[in-house]
């Protein structure tokens, strides 16, 4: 077999084998390291090793098979050059390809698509056109475009030729280390899964190979319990490098017969995969990157799993920077060490130190509350867990023994998504409010102290807090009190934390004030 573009429609297993052998790959991609995450190997019992496919140069692992594909192509196809559509990191790798190999590469991407991404694949040396509104538009017109200017089009996932690269990290684990157990691989289109089952099941077919697909955009499950592929109905956009709406035909047949299980996350629980990387390796995964640990996470606990060598694939680092922000929100979450609660307390003098006090000692990360009834107030609070789902539900026992109605929100979207930013409005009633901004030291303590100097003197009417994993924490509070009041000026002093009066904050006025 000269090269891999001569697989057939359906390749066996060892005509998988022979082209992942033989492809020429490494003109142009890495051996990517496989390193040991120490943190997380003690914490969950195994020896966990990361496979760092952001390594690449384009930093993913879609240029093994983009490569694998343009260079099995003979000179007349590469005279006319290849098409592609994709908004990420499957254009780059065909675009870095075509230009090693001196092909003429056309990506299409959607309209929206993020400045940073267009600028890579032009870098890359490719050719960009914007057209649709979504992935399967711009896909619509690059199959048309391939047809009317006879281009080559270059599919992100399914075909024998992309499927046999994707092979190729398959065949470096084995050479890294041949004593692993299980490897954990994510799962979009399948290509990669497909690649990297298929080549361990010809080597070392003890080696269990896991699927790993996010809840929101499980095409593969869904195709395996339809007996077929089928559409999703929607996908998810969280994880993007595996947003995809329908497995490939060919990667889904061989998923079939060569992975050992399938095995499907949350964003949550991806976030909080995120966050493992960074911790162990300083990776800074896209989310499609950490899926593969997030699972690996899931199934060691689901199947009590000790003792064992567990590989995963770190499969991008094309990360979107601004949504850094939405992982380290929900990465606690992930993790079980935050729990999210609604809480009504009685609208009084001295309720939210008592409230805080019943907490026992815990870290509060999160306390919103304004003002609205005069008889009772609803809190939404966030608190560190150090035991996971168990302490949470001590802690709602904890509250309701107090005399407290609670809500357990931790597991619901709309409270995590957007109730926690609009908690508050404007107050039912005119108050004679000040309101203050305070920095203080983010240590055991400091919320307590802030609440017993001034929570118990003058009726708190509006709070937000929430904890950043910074050395100082920063509070917006209003206090029913005349425009100068001696004695809490003198409270002031004694707190000793930096603050300033926003009253006059137009912020404030236009959302809060009554």
């Amino acid at each position: 077999m000269a090269s891999s573009h001569t697989l057939a429609t359906a390749p066996g297993g060892a005509e998988y084998l022979r082209a992942i052998l033989r492809s020429p790959v490494y003109e142009v991609a890495q051996v990517t390291p496989l390193e040991k995450m120490e943190k997380i190997s003690s914490r969950l019992g195994n020896t966990i090793l990361v496979k760092r496919e952001d390594r690449q140069p384009v930093h993913s692992f879609k240029l093994r098979g983009a490569y694998a594909m343009i260079a099995s192509l003979d000179q007349q196809q590469r005279a006319r050059g290849v098409i592609t559509a994709s908004a990420g990191n499957h254009a780059q790798g065909v675009a870095l390809s075509g230009r090693r190999i001196g092909v003429k590469t056309l990506i299409v991407m959607p309209v929206a698509t993020a400045d940073i991404k267009v600028d890579a694949v032009r870098d890359f040396g490719g050719e960009v056109l914007l057209h649709g509104a979504n992935f399967d538009e711009a896909k619509a017109k690059a199959i048309a475009l391939a047809q009317q200017q006879g281009m080559t089009f270059v599919p992100p996932f399914d075909h024998p030729a992309v499927i046999a690269g994707q092979g190729t990290l398959a065949l470096e684990l084995l050479q890294q280390d041949a004593h692993l157990d299980r490897i954990f691989v994510p799962v979009g289109g399948g290509g990669l899964a497909a690649g990297v089952a298929v080549l361990i099941k010809q080597l070392m077919p003890q080696i269990q190979v896991i699927g790993v697909e996010a809840e929101d955009s499980a095409c593969l499950r869904a195709a395996l319990d339809a007996g077929q592929p089928v559409d999703l109905s929607r996908v998810g956009l969280f994880a993007e490098g595996v947003a995809v709406k329908r497995i490939g035909d060919e990667t889904f047949r061989l998923c079939r017969e060569y992975l050992d299980d399938v095995i499907t996350v949350d964003s949550d629980a991806i976030c909080a995969a995120v966050k493992d990387l960074f911790e162990d390796s300083r990776a800074i995964a896209e989310p499609s990157g950490a899926l593969a640990l997030a699972g690996l996470k899931k199934y060691v606990q689901q199947h009590q799993i000790q003792g064992e060598r567990l590989a995963h694939i770190l499969s991008g680092a094309n990360v979107n920077f601004h949504g850094l922000r939405y992982v380290s929100e929900r990465c606690e979450l992930g993790e079980q060490r935050e729990a999210l609660f609604a809480v009504t307390i009685p609208e009084q003098k001295g309720s939210f130190l008592k409230f805080c006090q019943l907490l026992g000692g815990r870290s509060v990360t999160e306390f919103n509350y304004r003002h609205a009834d005069a008889e009772l107030a609803c809190i939404f609070v966030g608190v560190r867990l150090t035991r996971g789902y168990h302490e949470r539900m001590e802690i709602i026992d904890q509250l309701q023994s107090g005399g407290y109605q609670v809500v357990d929100l931790s597991d619901d979207e709309m409270a995590k998504l957007h109730v926690r930013y609009m908690v508050g409005g404007k107050p039912t009633r005119a108050l004679p409010e000040r309101v203050y901004s305070f920095v203080f030291p983010e240590s055991p303590g400091a919320l307590l102290k802030f609440l017993q100097t001034l929570g118990t003197h003058w009726n708190i009417s509006l709070f937000h807090y929430r904890s950043h994993g910074t050395d100082f924490g920063r509070v917006l509070a209003g206090f029913e009190l005349t425009e100068h009041d001696p004695a809490f000026e003198r409270h002031l002093m004694a707190l000793g934390y930096e603050c300033h009066d926003e009253s006059n904050s137009a912020a404030f006025r236009f959302f809060l004030q009554g």
